[in-house]
């Protein structure tokens, strides 16, 4: 299994990104998928999930700002990431719950 994520990079305040996380090894639509980001001296924290019923959970501090998507077809999971702030900027990865699977990380750098 291998999850290759991309998307990243250094975007202004008020920006928007979208990584995607490509699925190799496993059907992304029988499993439930997660995004995760981990700030310099933080730990490691839950953004955005979706379950393989299509149910969708975000963390607090990013509800309505950003939004998790699959592509069943493409075997992609995505992150819609609007209106970013320079405390989003963090490395982040998307999970695969089942067998504890992590892509190798995408670096997002919110700055001016």
């Amino acid at each position: 299994v291998q999850l290759q994520a991309s998307g990243g990079g250094l975007v202004q305040p008020g920006g928007s990104l979208r990584l995607s996380c490509v699925v190799s090894g496993r059907i992304v639509s029988f499993y439930d998928m997660g995004w995760y980001r981990q700030a310099p001296g933080k730990q490691r924290e839950l953004v955005a999930a979706v379950t393989r019923g299509g149910n969708l959970n975000y963390a607090d501090s990013v509800k309505g700002q950003f939004t998790i998507s699959r592509d069943n077809a493409k075997n992609t999971v995505y992150l819609q990431m609007n209106s970013l702030k320079p405390e989003d900027t963090a490395v982040y990865y998307c999970h695969l719950y089942l067998g504890g699977v992590w892509g190798q990380g995408t670096q997002v750098t919110v700055s001016s």
